[in-house]
């Protein structure tokens, strides 16, 4: 069977590989463009040289054929004007054209030997230029390829490390489309919607109430049983909560491509089932005194409680005659937390007595504890007087011991006198 969630990242993988495969296009390209405009640039260097030395050569020949053709007449005109019966002189003007035209002969060979020593010479030069730059082509082709693969290659590697980001997205892809699967299978039954408009419930409750302050699936005197039972003080009461999931003909409502009629009846069909929701809230639920005056009414998604009060004002105040509170999760919440406030203050006000009590008796300890408190400083008091006077004995006590002193000292100078005076 063909799996639709692969196209995405075989189209990646596709595109990542013709992209290096232009890459590697480009740089063979371009070491190709450089190959044959380096040739090129050779070739038009051999064919001026070439043309040079044709053009030398030829220009040599001609000199020596025009050389050569000015003696020649030259000879012809000697021996029309030499004398016929001259044998002799003849013989010497043959052996002279004989020397010239091997002069010339010879003159030629230097001259071609030349040009072949000179085209020699520049070939090989040629050819050393050539050589150097095809070295320095294939280095800088090297490097341009040994780059390329480098790039390449990392290319590759953020192409693995993005199929693995792919794959692990895929795996959570997968999983979410089964929760959403489950999710629809559940929202499909109306029985099963409701048993997940009740758990959404009592999970709200449990994170706010403590287990004593609610009762679940309470059952009242009229045989009928509520989801939920708040367990408030007088004057509110008891207050019923029931879960209320009305998702076909909201569904209905909301599809993007019905007509004007079809939206009119699926508007109607939908503040029915809301109204109806309502009306069996407040005939089961509300049962004064055993109940308070008025119940709520759970709407587990917020979607819902935001259309009816955005667009359907009527079912709002059909709530309001029938003393049912239209609640969403984020406003249940705000009543859970208002309906705690209440429960804490009604037990507070039920240890009031208690705490008085202990206020009476913190009295008491704190008027015990200031009459020891004031004993204690009579006695600090006291102490301190004693201490004061016994530092004025002491001091007392120190002067006469001084006083003893110089005295002692006054009869010791005294003494000896009295004795010599007797004698």
């Amino acid at each position: 069977m063909f799996d639709p969630t692969w196209v995405f990242p075989a189209i990646f993988i596709l595109s990542a590989i013709s992209t290096l495969l232009l890459l590697i296009l480009t740089i063979t390209r371009f070491v190709s463009n450089d190959k044959n405009k380096l040739l090129q640039l050779q070739m038009n260097e051999f064919n001026d040289l070439r043309m040079s030395l044709m053009n030398q050569v030829h220009e040599s020949f001609a000199n020596l054929e025009s050389r050569q053709t000015q003696q020649f007449q030259q000879l012809l005109n000697l021996i029309h004007t030499a004398d016929k019966s001259d044998t002799q002189h003849r013989i010497e003007l043959l052996d002279k054209l004989t020397r010239q035209h091997h002069e010339h002969r010879q003159e030629l060979s230097k001259a071609i030997q030349n040009h072949s020593e000179t085209v020699a010479k520049r070939l090989n030069e040629l050819s050393n230029v050539t050589e150097s730059r095809l070295d320095k082509m294939s280095q800088k082709m090297n490097d341009k390829l040994a780059e390329g693969f480098e790039n390449t290659v990392k290319t590759f590697s953020d192409i693995l490390q993005r199929l693995a980001l792919i794959d692990e997205a895929q795996k959570k892809i997968t999983e979410l489309s089964g929760n959403v699967v489950s999710l629809q299978s559940v929202l499909t039954d109306k029985r099963s919607r409701g048993a997940f408009g009740e758990v959404q419930l009592y999970s709200l409750i449990e994170n706010v109430l403590a287990p004593n302050q609610f009762i679940k699936q309470s059952k009242l005197s009229n045989g009928k049983i509520a989801d939920c039972q708040l367990l408030l003080p007088k004057p509110t009461g008891n207050i019923v909560i029931d879960a209320k999931f009305p998702l076909e003909s909201f569904k209905n409502l909301i599809q993007p491509q019905i007509s004007e009629i079809e939206k009119r009846a699926f508007e109607r069909q939908f503040k029915q089932d809301i109204k109806k929701h309502i009306q069996d809230i407040a005939d089961k639920y509300i049962l004064p005194p055993e109940t308070a005056d008025s119940a709520i009414l759970f709407l587990p998604a917020e979607a819902i409680f935001a259309e009816i009060h955005a667009y359907h004002s009527d079912i709002v105040d059909f709530a309001w005659q029938q003393k049912v509170w239209l609640t969403s999760p984020s406003t249940l919440m705000a009543v859970l937390t208002t309906a705690k406030a209440v429960l804490k203050d009604e037990a507070t006000r039920g240890q009031i007595h208690t705490i008085q009590k202990h206020l009476i008796h913190l009295a008491e300890d704190f008027n015990r504890f200031q009459g020891r408190f004031d004993m204690l400083a009579r006695h600090i008091d006291q102490a301190a007087d004693d201490v004061r006077k016994i530092h004025i004995s002491a001091d007392k006590i120190s002067t006469r011991f001084k006083s003893i002193e110089q005295v002692n000292i006054e009869e010791t100078d005294v003494k000896p006198a009295k004795i010599s005076g007797e004698g």
